[in-house]
């Protein structure tokens, strides 16, 4: 497998695989991770454009939440916002489906290759507790400490 050049249109097909997949992970939350750390360095070197805000279809534990919609490239992409996004980016209102991303097929070991090497950060393997070694019982008598 061939690495990807980290061009916009790659970066933002890497970004779609990657959410894609992790809308149906087990444990999503690197996934989601290297998205946001994507996204955020793409918004820092310009390269990607806040658009506006708009209402989640799935509020996590309010009536209504915000998130940021982002343009990279040809795809758009939701984070969660900050407190300067609520003052400074025009509220959408509710998602339709004005913003569509085009379809894109990459491998995900591919699309997680390329983004991990533009954000520059790493998969750690969970923090399992080491497994325990299996000691003997002792058996004493009665009595006896």
């Amino acid at each position: 497998m061939e690495s990807l050049e980290p061009t916009i249109d790659n970066l933002a097909k890497a970004i779609f695989t990657v959410n894609r997949h992790a809308k149906t992970a087990l444990n999503p939350s690197f996934l989601y991770l290297l998205k946001k750390k994507t996204i955020e360095k793409l918004i820092s070197e310009g390269k990607a454009k806040k658009v506006g805000l708009h209402f989640s279809p799935n509020p996590r534990n309010s009536q209504q939440q915000s998130d940021v919609l982002v343009a990279v490239g040809n795809y758009y992409f939701h984070i969660p916002p900050t407190k300067e996004d609520f003052a400074t980016l025009p509220h959408l209102g509710a998602l339709n489906g004005v913003y569509r991303n085009p379809v894109a097929k990459m491998p995900l070991s591919q699309a997680k290759a390329l983004l991990q090497s533009y954000a520059g950060i790493s998969e750690t393997p969970a923090n399992k507790p080491s497994p325990r070694t299996y000691q003997k019982p002792v058996f004493k008598r009665l009595g006896e400490r």
